[in-house]
């Protein structure tokens, strides 16, 4: 579909990577606790525009480069299958945390959280070097139109992730100070 294979798979890689903590997801979680699920809503609203940045960048780019060499093609799927399988070796390999510390997030005007997590995805070199890495595994060589393929697949990684965020702003709000004021506003 649109120059795509293998997309049961995709969907389910890319939700497992969606579920794995990260920055964004750090940032959701301290937002919904603060400030409840709104604020972890704009937040999640933020990271997923920041997303669709990072989709279209690489997409336009990397297009440029597959549209024009079949071997650079494999060279990226090769270099991004090489990527993630560091990635994954240095989270096997990572120790846990020892201690709980404890994050204060400050109040803050939704505005701000929202754009807040939209830099806070944007501003993440991991997730541009992800979508190098990941999508063109699950796009065909031989597509037509291979940016659009890229597009739609990071789309549905950017919704999926989407979903499960605005999930963890919903969990995570019930662990809410009883303490906190009211949300804040635009």
């Amino acid at each position: 579909m649109l120059g795509t294979h293998d997309l049961l798979l995709f969907i389910l890689s890319g939700l497992l990577l969606n579920i794995t903590p990260g920055a964004d997801s750090l940032y959701i979680v301290a937002r919904s606790v603060s400030q409840g699920w709104r604020a972890g809503m704009v937040a999640a609203f933020g990271i997923s525009l920041g997303c669709y940045v990072h989709i279209f960048a690489a997409a336009i780019g990397l297009s440029a480069v597959l549209a024009t060499s079949a071997s650079a093609f494999t060279v990226v799927k090769l270099v991004g299958a090489v990527y993630l399988l560091y990635v994954g070796i240095s989270l096997v390999r990572s120790s846990p945390p020892t201690s709980h510390s404890q994050v204060t997030v400050a109040l803050t005007s939704l505005r701000t959280v929202f754009w807040q997590g939209f830099l806070t995805n944007i501003l993440n070199p991991k997730v541009a070097l992800f979508f190098l890495a990941f999508v063109p595994q699950f796009i065909d060589p031989s597509a037509p139109n291979k940016a659009l393929a890229f597009i739609f697949l990071g789309a549905i990684f950017n919704f999926t992730g989407t979903v499960w965020c605005l999930f963890s702003c919903l969990v995570c709000s019930t662990f809410k100070p009883t303490s906190s004021s009211q949300s804040p506003r635009f």
